[in-house]
């Protein structure tokens, strides 16, 4: 009988993950027990994904908010910072900016509006029309935003995130001046030394703000890049992808792990004698089209896969298929037909009008979105998500 299921995507519990934690061993145990208790078989080019988190964690990559400040203070030199499009999130930058605030004199915190990098909004579009202000040019005191557009909490936390990293700094013994602009150089004219706190625009405003005269330059990546006084660190990312492990410390992205997949995939190959795919993820990448919250606060969906899962998908569109190319055709006999043209489409169908409306995103950030709304953000306990099914099309 030819079956009749097609992706699957099923959360893995395991330990409680802790440092030094054989993670590998863990990973392999937990998915080959999951498919002998629920009565399912491992397959070739099946996917195991494990969430950042739990790497992380057994990696110990863990900064306090008093490395954070001496790396803040010796990069960028402990006076006036310019900290500038941070996104709004307790979680995610709240403990990193009590860092950056105990590293400096005064900050000069310089948000984006309407919303910041990610879409959370500090202020409505239509309102910015019916105030007639444009977000493009206009730069706004913190007492011009108040006159026009007064307290302004997140609908899902209900912090107003104006008032509220303004008062963190100043816990933290920092004078603070909070401005709303959007153009890279008009931080220049508060300070020269400027923390870049974007994401995923990082390269083009630290270029903008070389180029116009900034004398210290640094975005995320660039603090706690290395260990600081033997903390946790990120070659790559520094700062980025971290968020909150306790209120006076950070859990940063995991270090290089490209090992750790490649271990995994060995090991399930030795047990199962099934080539399975292997990766480590993040947040996914989608967009909320109610909250408008755009998810990828991390700086990369996938730090590390096994090769399986490079590029992107190529697939034929059934339905374009079906409505013209054989739309005389129904039944046993338009099925046979589609199978025929998937069995010999082209190795590349970029360009090709039968794969239109396919996803054009690389497979990692595909398989990585369905594993993060799989393992979800909280007590699921699935940090580990197995996809069975996901490279299968409609011939298999």
């Amino acid at each position: 009988m030819e079956r009749k299921v097609g992706t699957i995507s099923r959360g893995v519990r395991c330990p409680i993950i802790r440092e030094g934690d054989d993670l590998a061993g863990i990973v392999v145990d937990s998915v080959v027990e999951a498919a002998q208790s629920e009565e399912f078989s491992l397959r070739d080019r099946d996917v195991v994904a494990i969430t950042e988190s739990i790497v992380a964690r057994s990696q110990g990559n863990y900064a306090s908010i008093d490395a954070i400040a001496k790396d803040v203070k010796e990069k960028l030199g402990g006076e006036t910072i310019g900290v500038m499009f941070p996104i709004l999130s307790r979680n995610r930058f709240a403990i990193c900016l009590r860092g950056i605030a105990k590293g400096a004199k005064k900050v000069v915190l310089m948000l984006s509006y309407p919303s910041d990098e990610v879409g959370n909004e500090l202020v409505s579009l239509d309102k910015l029309d019916e105030a007639g202000i444009d977000p493009y040019t206009d730069v706004l005191t913190l007492e011009k935003y108040r006159e026009l557009f007064g307290e302004n909490r997140h609908p899902f936390t209900g912090v107003d995130y104006v008032e509220y990293y303004g008062n963190l700094i100043r816990d933290c013994g920092a004078e603070v001046e909070i401005i709303f602009a959007n153009n890279p150089k008009t931080i220049l004219n508060y300070t020269k030394n400027v923390l870049t706190c974007d994401i995923h625009t990082r390269a083009r405003t630290k270029r903008i703000l070389k180029a116009n005269g900034a004398e210290r330059v640094c975005g995320l990546d660039d603090i706690m890049n290395t260990s600081i006084d033997g903390s946790g660190y990120n070659t790559s990312f520094g700062l980025l992808g971290s968020n909150k492990s306790t209120e006076d410390s950070i859990k940063l992205f995991p270090r290089e792990c490209q090992d750790l997949v490649e271990d995994i995939q060995a090991r399930l190959l030795k047990i199962t004698g099934k080539h399975i795919e292997v990766m480590v993820y993040g947040d996914g990448a989608f967009k909320d089209p109610v909250g408008k919250i755009w998810e990828l606060a991390d700086p990369c969906v996938s730090p590390a896969y096994t090769v399986g899962l490079e590029g992107t998908p190529n697939e034929l569109k059934l339905k374009y298929l079906a409505d013209n190319d054989f739309a005389n055709l129904s039944g046993e006999e338009l099925q046979k037909a589609i199978e025929t043209k998937i069995k010999a489409k082209d190795a590349d169908l970029k360009g090709n009008m039968a794969s239109q409306g396919t996803t054009p995103r690389r497979l990692t950030d595909l398989i990585g979105s369905l594993c993060d709304l799989t393992s979800g953000s909280g007590d699921k306990g699935t940090p580990i998500v197995l996809v069975q099914g996901y490279f299968d099309n409609f011939t298999n």
